[in-house]
């Protein structure tokens, strides 16, 4: 299996996460939505994953999964519904104090629940965006990679506030071959 050219919607089989289905594209990774442990990360060159192709495709599965796609595209879009991410336990309760050098300026106090929500949002958004310049008609794939390689940047630039998260695997992830 090529694992390079899979879209948004194909099924996998992956031998340690089991049953899942690509909900997001990147230059180098999917994200992927598992049955049993919600959404991964996961290089293109995995070797634990494999295609699941039906044999018996008839048009009511075909159209149950164009409407499932447009469903899904459809509420990332439009929708303010995000996926509910956890904050750090030790962060609960507690707020950023930004304070001026000059000490005659006020500080400015703000809690964590809400900066935290703030970059959540933000990573929503630039998944949002993502997935928009892979389904553009008009990019061309020289493009997508270009625009591509920015968002990654720009994931790698937010790793920073990955502190502030309680699973590991909802941090930012940048490009892991960079020394920055």
């Amino acid at each position: 299996m090529d694992q390079l050219y899979l879209g948004v919607g194909t099924r996998l089989q992956h031998t340690q996460h089991g049953p899942g289905v690509i909900v997001g594209v990147r230059y180098a990774t999917y994200l992927i939505s598992f049955i049993n442990i919600g959404i991964k990360e996961i290089d293109k060159t995995d070797t634990n994953l494999d295609e699941i192709i039906p044999e018996n495709i008839s048009s009511e599965i075909e159209t149950s999964s164009e409407i499932e796609h447009s469903l899904l595209k459809i509420l990332r879009m439009w929708s303010d519904v995000n996926e509910i991410v956890p904050l750090g336990d030790r962060w609960k309760g507690g707020s950023m104090i930004l304070q001026p050098a000059d000490k005659n300026q006020k500080s400015k106090e703000v809690p964590i629940d809400v900066f935290f929500h703030k970059i959540v949002m933000l990573r929503d958004r630039l998944r949002v965006m993502e997935q928009q310049i892979n389904a553009h008609k008009l990019l061309s794939d020289e493009d997508k990679v270009n625009l591509q390689q920015y968002i990654t940047r720009i994931y790698g630039t937010l790793t920073t506030f990955n502190v502030l998260f309680r699973n590991k695997e909802d941090w930012f992830v940048g490009d892991k071959s960079a020394n920055d």
